[in-house]
């Protein structure tokens, strides 16, 4: 091989031009892979965290809300008459005697229906005398509700009272069609009636432990019969209890969750109402309805529960949408065959499926976060997590989408960049072979041409001799000298298109001090005005159209909120799905900054009347503006936003969020300062961030008040 000094010049700088290219291409792609997916991970990892808190808010309000209807149907005279009604009635029959056929029909509804059903759930073989009733009146009433009950298993709640004309099943005949109607309309599973001595006197679904007796009969050890024990321990009013998913005997060992609250008579304790939550309506939560890619997360994406035992308390996506593959991949990821077994006949991976990762365990003590880990199926994911706040219950909240399906992005940006660099390095090699043959002028004179440009002479020319190569290079130098002059003009013209960009993102201020290079921007404004809108009925039209429709149609309202917002003096500072947020004050001060933020909001009923009236369309707003001091300042390092905060932006929220459709809420100082120039009317309170009532006041009109202002 020839030394590098036996080279000509234009091998050299073939090699030389070859050699940064490719360097540089390969740092180049190496750095836009790493800083792709280092913004990809923090992208979906937003994306997780944020559905994960929805959810988590979601079923969190699902759980109160069960527990205030728990509690207030105990104390409801309905159910406290009812309690009372059913156990006389049941007492009645303790005495009563039970024909041999009655018995006969009742074990043999035991061993066709209940012991074969329950034999496919449990290991060995149920024995009868372990389940069936020995009371009388247990007995009599489950022949009468149970077996003697034409309906079948699952449907025996439609029998309305059994035909045999005694007291309880009067009693039953005025109850049931109300206590159904409950269970159908609130999605519970089953209620019950338990009266003190442990007893369950009255259930909807009449499964077998409908009488039974929950301190002796066969399902003592259930999760129901701990809870009712506890709840009648406890001895207290508004008070309700929830105990955790296991597997329940009278479901064929399926899992169930019951809460339960006591019923009083007064002050003394008659006996206690639970119900068997719905499974259903936590999937429903979990799944959004099964629609997980509307809901963001993808092919692969899915939130669901943990409880401390590290067992699911959620369905599966895979379940819900294969569950042939999704058992599988469990068989291939080495689970065990019984609980393949179990996740196959209960059709559900609750109390069945472990999920035992760092995640899992990192929110069970308390702590939330987001990793990259293997998940049940031993499939790596990323996964965002964090504790729930369940009264009763220890579970933790996970929001995952598999890496794979994540990373796409990167992984089609790697094809592409290897494609590219051998493309590009073929044009490089062309180019380099040019600009060697080309470099043939004299050196001395394009070093003075170069030394003139580098003091400063754009516009030095270097001489040019046709005749040999150097001329050639010097002709070369020359027109790089042209293309530097239009590429300084482009620059220039870039700087110019940028710092417009950046004056339409950020208030003028904000931008001559991020263009100076400051990084922590923050300052607190006084008397401004804050504004939050909410459009009504955008979500169904959203429903109905496509998403380039809805895209524009969101484009056309808040384009005129815009112009709008500049008439009045208004700065939008973002928006966030349908919702509009915008300041008066901001970056230059207004004395009428609440009266021009009131008369935006007007402005903006007439903007959306007009478009109703011209497009048909049924679309409101609900808006709240409050006046007082916020914090402004500059979030984040890679992609930067102007957001402000205080006081003042929590009322504005809380006022938009109590405000009717196509009415403005206003805070109390708002009210004081144009009492005198609009209409107000005392609202409901509204409920503030820290969960304290602020007065809040819709306007009437624009017009002075004639009459004394009322209390909504």
């Amino acid at each position: 091989m020839r030394s590098l000094n036996q080279l000509s010049i234009k091998s050299k700088l073939i090699a030389m031009l070859l050699g940064v290219s490719g360097v540089s291409i390969l740092v180049t792609a190496y750095l836009g892979y790493q800083s792709g997916q280092a913004n990809l991970t923090s992208r979906v990892f937003s994306q997780l965290t944020s559905l994960r808190a929805s959810k988590a808010y979601q079923i969190e309000s699902y759980f109160k809300n069960i527990h205030h209807h728990t509690e207030t149907l105990s104390e409801n005279p309905a159910v406290i008459a009812a309690m009372q009604e059913f156990a006389a009635a049941h007492r009645e029959l303790e005495s009563a005697k039970v024909p041999a056929a009655f018995d006969r029909k009742l074990a043999s509804y035991y061993r066709q229906e209940f012991l074969k059903r329950l034999a496919k759930a449990e290991d060995g073989s149920p024995v009868l005398e372990s389940y069936l009733p020995t009371a009388a009146a247990s007995r009599y009433l489950q022949y009468q509700y149970i077996a003697n009950n034409a309906n079948p298993v699952g449907k025996k709640h439609l029998l309305d009272a059994a035909p045999d004309g005694s007291t309880y099943s009067r009693v039953h005949r005025r109850y049931h069609s109300i206590f159904r109607k409950i269970i159908q309309k609130f999605g519970y599973y089953d209620m019950f009636l338990i009266d003190p001595q442990g007893t369950v006197v009255y259930t909807v679904f009449k499964e077998t432990d409908f009488t039974t007796n929950f301190g002796t009969g066969a399902y003592k050890t259930s999760n129901l019969a701990r809870l009712a024990a506890q709840v009648q321990q406890a001895k207290e009013k508004d008070y309700s209890k929830i105990i955790d998913f296991e597997g329940y005997g009278p479901s064929y060992g399926a899992p169930a969750a019951f809460i339960a609250a006591p019923i009083f008579d007064r002050s003394k304790l008659i006996g206690v109402l639970a119900f068997q939550l719905p499974v259903d309506e936590i999937n429903n939560v979990m799944t959004g309805n099964r629609k997980w890619e509307e809901d963001g997360l993808g092919k692969t994406g899915e939130t669901y529960l943990v409880g401390r035992d590290y067992l699911m308390r959620s369905v599966s996506r895979f379940l819900e949408q294969d569950p042939k593959a999704y058992l599988k991949g469990l068989q291939t990821a080495g689970e065990q065959e019984d609980v393949i077994r179990r996740i196959g006949q209960y059709k559900t991976s609750i109390l069945q499926q472990k999920e035992q990762t760092t995640g899992t365990a990192e929110a069970l003590l308390g702590r939330q976060g987001t990793r990259i880990l293997k998940d049940y199926r031993g499939v790596a994911v990323l996964s965002s997590y964090a504790p729930l706040k369940l009264e009763g219950l220890d579970w933790v909240i996970l929001s995952e989408i598999d890496l794979s399906e994540a990373y796409e992005p990167i992984y089609s940006f790697t094809r592409q960049v290897l494609i590219s660099a051998t493309l590009l390095m073929l044009v490089l090699t062309i180019a380099a072979m040019i600009m060697a043959y080309l470099f043939v002028k004299p050196i001395q004179h394009l070093i003075d041409s170069a030394r003139k440009v580098q003091d400063g002479e754009m516009d030095a020319i270097a001489p040019l001799n046709p005749q040999d190569e150097f001329g050639e290079l010097a002709q070369s130098f020359n027109g790089m000298l042209d293309s530097l002059h239009v590429q300084t003009a482009l620059v220039a013209e870039k700087t110019r298109e940028n710092e417009q960009l950046l004056l339409s993102f950020f208030p003028t201020a904000i931008a001559k001090r991020l263009k100076q290079g400051e990084k922590d921007i923050a300052e607190e404004i006084s008397n401004v005005a804050v504004m939050f809108t909410d459009l009504t009925g955008f979500s169904k039209l959203a429903a109905a159209s496509t998403a380039p429709e809805m895209i524009h149609l969101l484009n056309e309202v808040f384009a005129a909120f815009d112009d709008a917002a500049d008439r009045y003096g208004m700065e939008k500072i973002k928006t966030i799905g349908d919702s509009y947020m915008a300041i008066c004050g901001l970056s230059v001060p207004y004395l009428d900054h609440d009266k021009r933020a009131i008369g935006f909001g007007l402005e903006l009923q007439s903007i959306l009347r007009r478009l109703n009236q011209e497009r048909g369309f049924q679309l409101d707003i609900q808006v709240g503006i409050d006046s007082g001091d916020v914090i402004a300042g500059i979030i984040g390092r890679h992609r930067l936003i102007y957001d402000v905060w205080g006081e003042t932006v929590n009322i504005a929220s809380s006022l938009r969020e109590a405000c009717p459709a196509g009415e403005i809420l206003v805070s109390e100082a708002v009210y004081e300062r144009l009492k005198d120039l609009y209409d107000f009317e005392a609202w409901i309170d509204a409920e503030g961030s820290g969960k304290e009532k602020i007065q809040a006041w819709r306007l009437k009109s624009a017009q002075p008040s004639s009459s004394p202002k009322r209390r909504a």
